[in-house]
């Protein structure tokens, strides 16, 4: 191979290797968002939930030519079986081994996803909460391999990818909001039990349109664990 493709595909592998880094860890904020049913700023669930998807297929993306790239760029010294069983490869074998982890993790998920009608509901659940194990495999991956590893810019994008998850886990393990009735749906639905039957379905119907017109309901946080999912 020409020293020309070498570096291009030294390139390749590194900005891959860190978009994928920041796609996986958006992934893990965005799951917990849809984990919780709420939704994001100027998104609905099902927007995030779709966001959700996309992120992922998109991180899968980036990991897949991370791979290839690292496959044919000399330095790697990997061969085909090292990027299917980890820690064979004969370079830095634990902290690549840890980035053929996060690959393995990633295609169980993919897989599942796809047989997740004939596997069941609770099959699924359980690949999918192993692959949350996606994520910091692929931070240490990221740590301890690479020429980038150590500088100040690589070790900003751990940290705020650590924060961003820290952040998400701190607020899976918070009560869920619940939305009740503002106080203005309340006094309407008051006046409504006055009126006749029909001018209280008109009624209902108005409220009905003024909450879709950009009202929000009022929240507050359960107590206990009740609220939690």
């Amino acid at each position: 191979m020409s020293e020309t493709l070498v570096d291009a595909a030294w390139y390749l592998g590194r900005g891959t290797g860190v978009s994928a880094l920041v796609l996986f860890t958006a992934v893990v904020v965005a799951g917990v968002l849809v984990r919780r049913g709420e939704a994001a700023p100027g998104l609905s669930r099902a927007a995030v939930a779709a966001v959700h998807r996309w992120l992922g297929l998109s991180a899968l993306a980036f990991l897949v030519v991370h791979v290839a790239t690292m496959l044919v760029d000399p330095y790697a010294q990997l061969q085909l079986v090292d990027v299917v069983v980890p820690f064979l490869g004969a370079w830095n074998p634990f902290w690549l081994g840890l980035g053929t982890l996060t690959l393995d993790l990633v295609a169980a998920l993919v897989v599942t996803s796809l047989l997740r009608h004939r596997l069941g509901h609770r099959t699924w659940r359980a690949v999918h909460w192993a692959a949350y194990l996606c994520w910091p495999s692929a931070v240490l991956h990221t740590l301890g391999t690479g020429t980038d590893a150590g500088t100040w810019w690589m070790t900003a994008v751990v940290v705020a990818c650590t924060a961003a998850v820290g952040g998400a886990v701190v607020l899976r393990l918070l009560p869920r909001r619940v939305a009740l009735p503002s106080a203005a749906a309340v006094a309407g639905t008051s006046r409504a039990a006055d009126l006749p039957g029909g001018l209280s379905g008109l009624s209902g119907g108005l409220s009905g349109a003024s909450r879709g017109a950009g009202h929000e309901p009022v929240a507050r946080e359960t107590v206990g664990a009740g609220g939690r999912r």
